[in-house]
């Protein structure tokens, strides 16, 4: 019923827990009466986002399903639109967009989050699928998130890329750039930046690393 209310986005599971989900296991849980406290409502979310509810009639412990069939009449409208109002906030406070597909671009993600407690800022209405990191002491940026078809960085491809744009010292840029799967910072200077492609072609501890001497420099 609310899947459209989660397209393009995902679920932060830390911030489930934070508000009131328990985890069992394949799904998390969350319970609260609504309506007046007449009703129990019960919603549940996969690891996948997915959203699923039940509503508990508190009286007869009987479900309430007019709600779910789009039954006319005011009294299943209100209790529908009370529904909606507790899923809109539970998206609102628990989920991100997911415009970044790869598991590494989400490893990547989830790495910052849990390391610095940044999150991604989108910047540009006119190019919604880039984003950045920036620290909180000084606002530089120390990470840039994109998109960008393959041959524009130097693959032989017209395939969308996810790729991640890091700081480096200057007077390391000729080493670090003669290193293979490593590429001019795209949209950057070339002078302090570098490209990564989030495709696992660098291991994962080394782009671990590579983001935390970023965010060093980005401390200058």
């Amino acid at each position: 019923m609310f899947e459209e209310m989660t397209q393009r986005k995902k679920p932060i599971l830390e911030k489930l827990v934070s508000y009131g989900f328990e985890d069992q296991g394949n799904y998390f849980q969350y319970c609260i009466d609504v309506y007046k406290d007449t009703f129990l409502l019960i919603v549940k979310i996969d690891r996948d986002g997915i959203i699923k509810t039940d509503l508990i009639d508190k009286e007869t412990q009987e479900p309430y399903i007019l709600y779910k069939l789009h039954a006319s009449g005011s009294y299943a409208s209100e209790v529908r639109e009370t529904v909606k109002e507790v899923i809109n906030h539970i998206i609102e406070k628990c989920y991100e967009d997911a415009i970044f597909k790869t598991e590494q671009s989400q490893m990547v993600i989830t790495f910052i989050r849990k390391i610095y407690g940044d999150e991604l800022e989108f910047l540009w209405t006119k190019f919604s699928d880039n984003a950045v990191w920036r620290r909180k002491d000084n606002g530089k940026w120390y990470g840039a998130l994109l998109k960008v078809e393959g041959k524009k960085i130097g693959l032989k491809t017209n395939e969308i890329k996810e790729i991640i744009d890091l700081r480096m010292n200057p007077d390391d840029a000729e080493l670090i750039l003669s290193r293979e799967h490593y590429y001019p910072g795209w949209h950057m200077n070339k002078k302090s930046w570098y490209t990564l492609v989030l495709d696992g072609s660098i291991c994962d501890e080394e782009l671990k690393k590579r983001i935390q001497e970023s965010y060093n420099l980005a401390k200058k």
